[in-house]
């Protein structure tokens, strides 16, 4: 059993969960979350837009938390499951290398948001990236 792949899978079933507990939380959480206003202000208005990007990415975590969870052999095994948890983790560590990037397409994000997201995703990607490292099966 892979310690570090389960932390990641629980890593990434709250990331998940937290954009879940956006769309239940209305624009109150998207504004605290560092969503930013655009997405805060369509949420406002009653659209649509914020909560399928929000549904997208929670989904895209869970199925990443899947992955892990099966590297860490809790679940059955998953197709091309290194390459994807390969993935996952540079995925992860591209987003957390991105940051002074951000600063500059993200004008609208507080920089407490870019610098702790950022810290969070360096965090969950290097909890992946060792889990991936010490992972016995093909």
């Amino acid at each position: 059993m892979n310690r570090w792949l389960i932390a990641a899978g629980l890593m990434d079933g709250a990331a998940a969960a937290l954009h879940l507990g956006c769309i239940i939380g209305g624009p109150a959480w998207y504004r605290f979350f560092g969503a930013g206003e655009a997405m805060v202000a369509m949420a406002e208005r009653g659209m649509v837009r914020p909560t399928l990007i929000t549904l997208a990415i929670a989904a895209i975590l869970a199925i990443w938390g899947a992955y892990a969870f099966s590297g860490a052999g809790l679940l059955p095994r998953l197709p091309l499951l290194r390459p994807a948890l390969v993935a996952i983790a540079a995925v992860f560590l591209a987003r957390a290398a991105a940051l002074p990037l951000l600063f500059r397409v993200m004008p609208d994000r507080s920089p407490t948001f870019l610098w702790t997201s950022s810290a969070i995703v360096l965090a969950i990607g290097i909890v992946h990236a060792v889990g991936v490292m010490t992972l016995t099966t093909d």
